[in-house]
């Protein structure tokens, strides 16, 4: 295996990582904390709010770092610092120690978006397949968070729901160290063949600058609504499959097998819309998914039973499907020393939004239902949709020509 793919392994074994950890304690919280620590559910989950804060506003100095210092070496950061930290979460005995606990593997966490899927499209001229594999990696955390951490406050401790998954990570961390050495030192024995320097460009485009102000615009809009619609099906699901499916999913195990089975499915459009986006106009794939969103939104409303099932995961499907499209725009239009700060920018808009999208869902479903979510769902997608079609009909920016350009 070359050194550019094993490279790649460790990136998707991050991606992978980081949406595990930050679900960790979701799960030992509602499982065993509340109540070994005489706790309420509502009083012990805002613990968890410093974490979230950092692994958003965090990602903004950890993209500048990246491209200030080295990338891989922020990774090595990222691997061990986050292993050490759920350790170190372990040994909490009271909240505001779990509190800073989970500060710190937010604070580590918050270096792998800026600087892993930087590394991942540097020097690729096709970006969407490679950033689909990891963005695969990054979902099956998420939906595995739920069931490795349940598996293990069933059969053990629930320290070891931390232990275990940090000491793995820190031994990746050494792992990706070594690999790191090796690498450089092999490198440091060739010369710097401008064939080297030709791949550092790849995939970099000229645009004008008034395209370039408009590409921009629509990227963090949409990663704006991106993030509120991810956020708010994610974090609802297990409720929308708790209320829509009482005779198919009437224990909270099964309820969780579905919102899985939903999950797992779902990451796996990522390869297919990657696979679109490498061959066809982002353009025209960005727009079809953003009206398939509003399709399946719309249809759900008031769907109960097996219907509602499939629909979310129809829904669940584009959702996820949409996450590479705007890695893929970013890769395209920014030179590879900005690439880690503009994804930093990118992703602090996508954490902020989803951050308050969970009172916001709070908000809708006790004074409403979650019909009127997923109205609310349906309204943000069309507007991604028309956002979408002011994007460049030609042109380098949308995949419809071949021009390309060595912007570095």
């Amino acid at each position: 295996m070359s050194r550019d793919r094993i490279n790649f392994v460790f990136l998707n074994i991050g991606h992978f990582y980081v949406h595990l950890f930050m679900l960790i304690f979701a799960t030992v919280a509602a499982l065993t904390l509340a109540r070994r620590w005489h706790m309420s559910y509502a009083e012990l989950i805002p613990y968890a709010t410093p974490g979230f804060i950092a692994f958003g506003v965090c990602a903004i100095p950890a993209g500048w770092l990246a491209d200030k210092w080295s990338r891989e070496g922020m990774m090595v950061i990222f691997f061990l610092g986050i292993g050490l930290s759920a350790i170190a979460t372990a040994l909490a005995q009271t909240p505001l120690q779990i509190g800073i606990g989970l500060f710190a593997i937010g604070l580590f966490a918050a270096i792998y978006h800026p600087v892993g899927i930087a590394m991942v499209v540097h020097g690729r001229d096709k970006t969407g397949v490679a950033l689909a594999v990891n963005g695969v990696f990054g979902n099956m955390g998420v939906a595995c968070a739920a069931l490795l951490t349940g598996f293990l406050l069933d059969t053990s401790v629930w320290q070891s729901a931390f232990v275990l998954p940090g000491a793995v990570a820190v031994a990746t961390g050494v792992a990706y160290a070594v690999f790191i050495y090796v690498g450089r030192a092999a490198a440091a024995a060739e010369p710097h063949s401008a064939t080297a320097r030709l791949k550092a460009a790849a995939g970099t485009h000229i645009l004008e600058r008034a395209t370039l102000v408009r590409v921009f615009a629509i990227i963090f809009f949409s990663t704006a609504i991106g993030g509120l619609i991810f956020q708010s099906t994610t974090f609802a699901l297990p409720k929308i499959f708790d209320e829509r499916l009482p005779a198919m999913a009437s224990t909270a195990t099964l309820v969780g097998w579905y919102a899985f089975i939903a999950f797992a499915v779902a990451a796996f459009a990522q390869l297919v819309v990657g696979y679109l986006v490498d061959h066809h106009s982002i353009r025209t794939v960005f727009a079809f998914v953003a009206a398939l969103q509003v399709l399946f939104f719309t249809l759900m409303q008031e769907l109960t039973g097996p219907l509602a099932l499939i629909v979310a995961i129809a829904f669940m499907l584009v959702v996820f499907g949409q996450i590479p499209i705007n890695d893929v725009l970013v890769g395209r239009i920014t030179r590879s020393e900005w690439r880690s700060r503009v994804y930093a920018v990118r992703y602090i808009v996508t954490f902020s939004v989803m951050a308050s999208a969970v009172p916001f869902i709070a908000w809708l479903h006790a004074y409403w239902s979650f019909a009127a979510l997923f109205r609310v769902m349906a309204i943000a997608a069309g507007a991604t949709f028309l956002a979408v079609l002011l994007l460049p009909r030609t042109g380098a920016v949308t995949g419809d020509t071949p021009e390309t350009a060595a912007a570095e």
